[in-house]
């Protein structure tokens, strides 16, 4: 394992260092494959929502070739009900056990952050078939309680549990779904309506999660995505982060994965960045990102996590979601691109007189 005192840092004061933009973007196209997927790391297999991380970070970066190549690839490997297959490898599925619901929605948040960023109505029109389909598979298994089944086996049957991360992480992708059909003029209202239901869900159900496993309470994830996701905000926001601050947060290091291993993450680290953005907490969201840079290596890569009480870098992998997580936060805090905001702040556009897509 590695120590952090050996690998190269960025200055104690640095929100965004030299070069930072461009040797993060080189990271992640180094590990794009020819036909725009984009693995975890070199050797290993791409899922949907963590390709489309990675892919966003590709825009920020003004990658815009590359971005909708990985876009292009993940259109391309769509099943006919809308969905994805958990995991792809070397031109296969890798992970055909199960079709995840928050996966299958990312897709609109990515398609939605680049449009914002390039504003091209083109590259939206051709995307729309693709978001369309996914949206209404996800839809498809929301119940009537308002919260979304996490997954299907692989015939198609529901895993009938909802998880409070990927359901916020869905709620994200709706806002950004609507906002797409809107520009477009083709308005989903029961997108809306759907999108509401799994709000109140969230706010106001948390029976409906977690209900056939031990509860995922120990993830720091369940503690800050609905934050993130756009579910809670203002003091609501700012109540529910202090209130686990402590359990989650290792001062001087970062957000811990989980509350009962002494292991930071770099990619948790940026969406609770994010997350406190989005809740007013600027000063506090500026403190825990600087500190992150401690973990690139001169390849422009991220290290995933670090075993404080073992001084070791854990593992040992460099992922490219974990890259494009730190572009996503660096966006937030520094306003790269007119994209800035998208997990910082919910907006809805409001619905069109609907028209025919060119």
């Amino acid at each position: 394992m590695n120590n952090p005192a050996a690998l190269p840092k960025a200055t104690a004061d640095a929100l965004l260092p030299a070069d930072f933009v461009c040797d993060s973007a080189r990271y992640i196209l180094g590990r794009q494959r020819p036909d725009g997927s984009i693995p975890w790391f070199d050797g290993g297999y791409a899922d949907p929502w963590d390709h489309v991380e990675a892919a966003m970070g590709l825009s920020i970066a003004g990658e815009y070739a590359a971005a909708e190549k990985a876009y292009r690839w993940l259109a391309g490997v769509q099943l006919g009900d809308g969905s994805w297959w958990a995991a792809y490898r070397d031109g296969s599925v890798h992970n055909g056990e199960r079709r995840e619901t928050n996966f299958v929605a990312y897709i609109a948040t990515g398609i939605w952050h680049h449009y914002r960023i390039t504003g091209d109505d083109s590259f939206l029109r051709a995307f729309w078939p693709t978001v369309e389909r996914a949206v209404e598979f996800v839809l498809a298994l929301q119940t009537g309680h308002g919260d979304i089944h996490w997954a299907v086996d692989e015939r198609g049957r529901a895993r009938q549990d909802a998880l409070i991360t990927g359901c916020s992480s869905i709620y994200k992708s709706l806002e950004c779904a609507v906002n797409i059909a809107h520009s477009l003029g083709q308005p989903r209202p029961q997108w809306v309506s759907a999108r509401a239901a799994l709000g109140c869900a969230l706010q106001e159900m948390p029976q409906r999660f977690d209900r056939t496993w031990e509860s995922k309470a120990r993830f720091s994830m369940d503690w800050f995505y609905p934050v993130l996701g756009g579910v809670f905000s203002g003091a609501a926001a700012r109540a529910r982060l202090q209130q686990k601050w402590d359990e989650f947060v290792v001062a001087g290091l970062g957000c811990r994965c989980v509350n009962d291993e002494p292991w930071v993450t770099v990619a948790e680290s940026c969406e609770l960045t994010m997350a406190l953005l989005a809740a007013g907490e600027r000063s506090r969201a500026e403190e825990l990102y600087r500190g992150l840079h401690r973990w690139q290596d001169t390849d422009g890569g991220y290290w995933t996590g670090y075993v404080y009480r073992d001084s070791a870098i854990w593992p040992e992998e460099k992922t490219t979601w974990t890259v494009g997580a730190m572009l996503l936060a660096a966006d937030a805090l520094a306003k790269l691109t007119p994209a800035s905001d998208l997990f910082t702040s919910v907006r809805l556009l409001p619905e069109p007189a609907r028209v025919a897509l060119g």
